[in-house]
């Protein structure tokens, strides 16, 4: 691993400022793509004095370019797409930095994996290569209790083994993507109480698409439960945000999470006010750790933030010089 990930996770608000602008150095100087993103704004490492003055790279440009500190890389991640739309690539140069973030990210907000039970309902993840989300889980249920499994349309059987587990005191919990586990609400009668739901986002065309406390208020009725929690996360990051019940998000420390103002991307706004989220994730050191995203949020004063809905028109807004 490059040297700089010893500070990278090891990080603290103290040393957050340093550590990001040292990671921007970096990246200005190995990632062509992003340097030339840079150079276009007039911002080199010159002009970055704090965090707030680094350029954010928009998502979109995952579409159309490498965002890689080289040619070599050991595994490439695609985003979903609706029939006819561009794909996103994500090149990871060194996939054991993605299990370490998201493993001690994991950890820190719910435990040891080797103590739980992982199920997985994903169906539209699995029935496609080249997920992330699918990367992460599958880590978690080999590495978690015997019991963990993926499950596609099965729900029965999936109802079983948490059984089997939960009558075994394991800790269990179901990663769910929202119209598979909406799904699961409709079809059967099962108290999951016992269970931690862990919403990944994405109705993918199947149902309907809600504001997430909406679907959240939905799945506790249906499913007996007051444990409904939420994943944020994406193709082009290394890391993930956790909503502990409440529909705020929490980042790991080497992750952060800026809004921008909706008339000016290059100018945050302050806490409780919607805009675009911009996501710090340092983890990500050999692609770029500065994405504009294609999200609406809002941040709070403890530093949480809610996910509130899309752009329209995301992949045509903001900056395009780079687009082509």
């Amino acid at each position: 691993m490059h040297p700089l990930f010893k500070d990278i996770f090891t990080i603290t608000p103290a040393t957050f400022e340093k550590v990001t602008l040292s990671v921007f150095k970096y990246q200005y100087q190995n990632v062509p793509i992003y340097k030339r993103y840079c150079d276009l704004l007039n911002k080199t490492p010159d002009d970055i004095k704090e965090v707030k003055d680094i350029p954010f790279l928009p998502i979109s440009l995952f579409k159309q370019h490498r965002v890689l500190d080289g040619d070599k890389y050991d595994i490439a991640f695609t985003s979903s797409g609706t029939s006819g739309n561009q794909t996103s690539t994500h090149y990871v140069k060194d996939q054991l930095v993605y299990e370490k973030s998201f493993i001690t990210c994991f950890e820190m907000f719910y435990g040891p994996i080797k103590d739980a039970s992982f199920f997985a309902l994903l169906p539209s993840y699995l029935e496609r290569e080249g997920s992330s989300l699918i990367y992460m889980v599958d880590y978690l249920i080999k590495n978690g209790q015997p019991s963990s499994g993926f499950y596609l349309y099965n729900t029965e059987e999936l109802i079983q083994h948490i059984t089997a587990a939960l009558n075994k005191k394991e800790k269990v919990f179901l990663f769910g993507v929202s119209f598979a586990l909406l799904d699961l609400a409709e079809q059967h009668q099962f108290d999951f109480s016992d269970v931690t739901i862990i919403e990944t986002g994405g109705m993918k065309g199947r149902k309907k698409e809600m504001i997430r406390s909406d679907l959240h208020q939905i799945l506790k009725e249906q499913l007996s439960t007051t444990n409904v929690h939420s994943e944020y996360g994406m193709t082009e990051l290394l890391s993930q945000a956790y909503s502990i019940g409440n529909e705020r998000f929490e980042c790991p420390p080497w992750m952060k999470v800026l809004i921008r103002s909706h008339n000016d991307p290059f100018s945050f706004q302050e806490v409780e006010k919607t805009g675009g989220i911009n996501v710090i994730d340092l983890a990500n050191l050999h692609s770029c750790s500065f994405i504009e995203t294609q999200d609406l949020g809002k941040k709070q004063a403890d530093g949480t933030f809610e996910v509130l809905g899309r752009f329209d028109l995301s992949d045509v807004r903001g900056c395009n010089l780079l687009i082509g």
